[in-house]
């Protein structure tokens, strides 16, 4: 099993060795082609995905066709499309590998299963449900109130691994932005 799952598992919550065995044994690992598909609008969500390494992209397209990104997970974290995972309900986003991606994943059913038999992971859910809350939350007011220039600011101190690995046209479609305008700002700092 990946050490940097046991590593992240074991920061958030204390279990004993018998219950970490338990939740590893419901964790499969698979390997993901460049812009390969993990989740498309319409599908329910079915999954919760660790990256181990590379990196997944969560968007959705907008009304004027055009991709729209809400998320991207390195290595070290969790992504998944949450509110259908949650709810049920068809998503309206995808998950698409953005580079050659190596993930684990727990299916909906087993992550439920977990929360019945190791009390632990309820905290484990919390506190994945509390980092989701945050990033959102954040996300959200950056477009309420910052401008291109404050948005991409915020985004190199932040979480500079973004622009370093992606391309511009992925960068933008996260800032909300146009390539020109990303360029122009680049030029600028």
């Amino acid at each position: 099993m990946n050490e940097l799952l046991v590593s992240y598992i074991k920061s958030k919550i204390s279990v004993t060795e018998e219950e970490l065995n338990t939740i590893l044994s419901y964790f499969k690992s698979i390997q993901l082609k460049k812009n390969e598909l993990l989740l498309a609008e319409g599908q329910v969500s079915q999954r919760s995905f660790f990256v181990t390494k590379g990196c997944l992209r969560i968007f959705f397209i907008n009304e004027e066709g055009q991709e729209a990104t809400r998320y991207f997970a390195f290595e070290n974290q969790f992504a998944s499309a949450l509110m259908s995972f949650i709810t049920g309900e068809k998503s309206k986003e995808f998950i698409q590998a953005v580079e050659p991606t190596e993930i684990f994943y727990i299916s909906h059913k087993d992550f439920y299963h977990l929360l019945e038999i190791i009390p632990q992971w309820e905290k484990f859910y919390r506190i994945y449900l509390e980092i989701a809350y945050i990033t959102n939350t954040r996300r959200l007011m950056s477009f309420l109130v910052q401008d291109a220039l404050e948005k991409y600011r915020q985004l190199l101190a932040e979480n500079p691994v973004i622009v370093r690995r992606l391309s511009n046209k992925m960068v933008a479609s996260y800032l909300n932005i146009s390539q020109e305008t990303l360029s122009r700002l680049k030029s600028r700092l």
